[in-house]
């Protein structure tokens, strides 16, 4: 890795502030648990052992999964991870959200957001991630973000369930009189094989609960696992396919109103004059207020319901003030070009020395690129929405959210009460790839049912609405050298990538009286925290702020750094007259779990094979996430154009907890990635974001989804995350597969810029 003394010094103060921050507040103060919020929460004849578990004289079982359930499965695996230790079936357990509170927060989240890559376990790096994931306890953040939320919940969800069945084996053996060591547990049944008595666990629950937790948890190996390891039947599957009204949009309260949001189509601008009278007097509207908040300015509409919303907003008459940005997305472009050009940015990898390594190398050994992609919009099939009352002092928030704890600060702000008089109900969500960490659905809500009299009122944005108001994937572009040596091999590269910073614009918008402070490594990752040994190697983050609101889109800096460093790779190897999988080998022969990856995906995809004429494959590789992922990208050419026919994927995930979800997880990763590479863009003109619906931010349709193959390892000693890592590998292992088919290498996204898919 880097000499440490050539990364920013700012970068070490973030970390070291967080260090010093666990120190200065003790040890003890760090291990002291929050309140279970459970307790206040019990229905008649239940008994809680912890925030993750509560169980019922009638034997039902709950589990919290304090995690966002958008579609990947986590709560499904975080409920086994309970069930596990418990000795339960899945099928025996109800799953539920849980309230919004700081016993549920996520360290993991935080861990990685050193700038460390995550083989690097030097003792800076490591005192870093153990500063950083104790921040996140400090703060009590609750969030699903960062595939980290079965790697936070593997310890903390685990020992919940033991310390749970300990003290019901405890209950039991003071019920039945005999020593705790003669018990049995399974299928929530205690059994004292001596004489045969057996006692459920709801018939010692309360009992149970009473008594203290034991001070050592013993945990189950993984040979002895009858749940882990092995796909299980996804907890939330028979609630989606009967319909049930598990979705945010689903909410239906008693004495409902309706709203929706007209907000300015030019980010940050306030209304330079509205007349709102035509709207007010259409039938069915009750009020119409406005909004001002650290998201931007506009209307809402509070309707009986919420066609008469919808009709309402389009009626009002508004003239919206001038952008103070860049206008058009040409002009971005130039932004971010002469960004590059202008500042040196902040060098998160610099090994050896690149400068003189350039500085004599012969023109014939130098490889250049510049790579652009645009802004992307979270497109969720459920657009947004949420539902608030403020009735008697209480407000209640029932939100399709990724932040509960947040959600619930900033509702309460917006709404004048304090956060211990808001609760929020964290709904399933139709989509949230980042989007539903956002508060201002959530926000708006909040404000509306201020003039609601205590009715409550749900608040649904039309999918325009939802486009041209996202907090989108950052547009960047970058520059990239090589210089080659004799073998063809790399012997220096030098990459500089200039995008809007994720972390500032997201304060912007959350808290704005915080300044962030030093690199924002989203900017560079996917690029600088590669497994790749490189003598002369440096990667440089610029932030190039366009005034766009930006945010965190599934896989974050790694969806188009993935794309920069593996196509840019592709013509390093091309260049140097090398097969793409051997020089990656050749490259990451010090990291035997990307090794033994790409090995993998090699052999699956029979790579180096004859192809038929008219067809070719592309190879990428991206470490995200603590996931090692390898991708093959067949296509082949149609008289339609040309189309995806296949897609090898191979990911060591560390710890297989569900197969079954995982490989889920890799191939709609996947598809999203190859979604945004075909055709997905946003574009601005006259500072207004120019798609709005489905018709012009398309995602791939099943007839254009390629066959898929999924191998899933389990060689590298760290569990990694699941739900983004498929999605950097594809976007380049398709440009480069496009590259080998036409020899065409483009170098912006979308692709369908100068070739057409079937």
């Amino acid at each position: 890795m880097a000499n440490l003394g050539k990364i920013a010094r700012r970068t070490f103060l973030i970390g070291a502030a967080a260090i010093a921050g666990g120190v200065a507040v003790g040890y003890y103060v760090y291990r002291r648990p929050y309140p279970n919020p459970l307790e206040n929460e019990l229905a008649e004849g239940e008994a809680t052992f912890n925030p993750y578990v509560k169980i019922g004289a009638d034997n039902t079982i709950t589990v919290i999964a304090p995690r966002a359930e958008m579609g990947q499965g986590v709560a499904t695996t975080l409920a086994a991870l309970v069930a596990e230790e418990l000795d339960v079936d899945l099928a025996a357990v109800t799953v539920e959200h849980g309230p919004a509170s700081y016993a549920y927060y996520n360290s993991e989240m935080l861990a990685e957001g050193g700038p460390f890559p995550f083989f690097e376990e030097g003792v800076v790096a490591e005192l870093m991630r153990g500063g950083m994931g104790a921040f996140g306890k400090f703060l009590g953040l609750q969030g699903t973000g960062g595939s980290s939320s079965v790697r936070d919940g593997f310890d903390k969800m685990r020992t919940a369930g033991a310390v749970a069945r300990q003290m019901l084996l405890a209950a039991a053996a003071e019920r039945l009189e005999v020593p705790a060591d003669e018990l049995a547990t399974a299928n929530a049944t205690i059994t004292h094989e001596a004489s045969g008595r057996t006692l459920s666990y709801g018939e010692v629950a309360a009992q149970a609960a009473r008594l203290d937790p034991p001070s050592d948890q013993r945990l189950k190996q993984p040979a002895d696992w009858r749940l882990l390891g092995k796909s299980q039947p996804r907890t939330d599957m028979h609630a989606k396919v009967t319909g049930a009204p598990i979705f945010g949009v689903d909410v239906s309260l008693p004495d409902m109103l309706y709203g929706t949001v007209r907000m300015s189509p030019r980010f940050w601008v306030e209304p330079v004059k509205a007349d709102l009278s035509k709207a007010e007097k259409m039938p069915g509207v009750v009020k119409i207020v406005p909004i001002d908040t650290s998201y931007g300015h506009g209307f809402g509409v509070i309707a009986e319901n919420t066609w008469a919303a919808f009709r309402a907003a389009e009626a009002i008459e508004v003239e919206w003030g001038e952008a103070d940005y860049p206008q058009d997305s040409a002009a971005m472009s130039a932004f971010l070009r002469d960004a590059l050009a202008a500042d040196t940015g902040d060098a998160l990898r610099d090994d050896g020395d690149v400068d003189t390594a350039f500085a004599d190398a012969p023109h014939d050994k130098v490889v250049e690129a510049e790579y652009e992609v645009p802004f992307l919009a979270h497109a969720c099939m459920e657009p947004m929405n949420a539902t608030a009352r403020l009735k008697d002092g209480l407000l209640e928030v029932w939100s399709p959210n990724q932040m509960p704890t947040i959600t619930r600060q900033l509702c309460a702000d917006v709404a004048g009460v304090d956060t211990e008089d808001t609760r929020v109900h964290t709904t399933f969500m139709g989509g949230g790839f980042g989007r539903r960490g956002e508060m201002d659905y959530s926000m708006f809500a909040a404000l509306l049912a201020r003039e609601t009299d205590g009715r409550p009122v749900k608040v649904i944005w039309t999918r325009e609405e939802d486009i041209r108001h996202d907090t989108y994937r950052p547009a960047a572009m970058g520059r990239f050298r090589a210089r080659l040596g004799a073998d063809g091999l790399p012997e220096a590269v030098d990459m500089k990538i200039a995008s809007p910073s994720t972390i500032a614009s997201t304060l912007r918008r959350t808290f704005p009286s915080l300044s962030p402070l030093g690199p924002d490594k989203t900017i560079a990752e996917g690029a600088f925290d590669q497994p790749y040994t490189i003598p002369d190697y440096r990667v440089a983050a610029v932030k190039a702020d366009t005034g766009v609101p930006v945010g965190f889109w599934r896989s974050v800096g790694n969806s188009f750094n993935g794309y920069f460093h593996e196509s840019f790779l592709d013509e390093v190897a091309a260049a140097g007259g090398l097969d793409p999988v051997q020089m990656r080998l050749t490259l990451m022969a010090d990291h035997p779990a990307a090794v033994k990856v790409v090995e993998k995906a090699a052999a699956l995809s029979n790579w180096g094979e004859t192809l038929p004429a008219g067809r070719a494959r592309g190879f990428a590789f991206t470490l995200s996430f603590g996931s090692w992922v390898a991708e093959v990208v067949e296509v082949a050419e149609t008289d339609a154009g040309i189309r995806i026919e296949k897609v090898w994927i191979v990911a060591d995930v560390g710890t297989a907890l569900d197969p079954g979800i995982i490989e889920a997880q890799l191939t709609s990763g996947a598809v999203f990635g190859l979604s945004s590479a075909i055709g997905q863009e946003i574009t601005f003109t006259d500072g207004m974001a120019e798609q709005s619906n489905f018709h012009d931010y398309d995602a791939m349709r099943i007839h254009q989804c390629p066959a898929f193959e999924v191998a899933i390892l389990q060689n590298y000693h760290k569990m990694g995350g699941v739900g983004e890592i498929g999605t950097p590998p594809a976007v380049p292992a398709l440009a480069n597969a496009v590259f080998a088919l036409t020899g065409k290498r483009i170098r912006s996204l979308p692709l369908t810029r100068e070739v057409d898919f079937a």
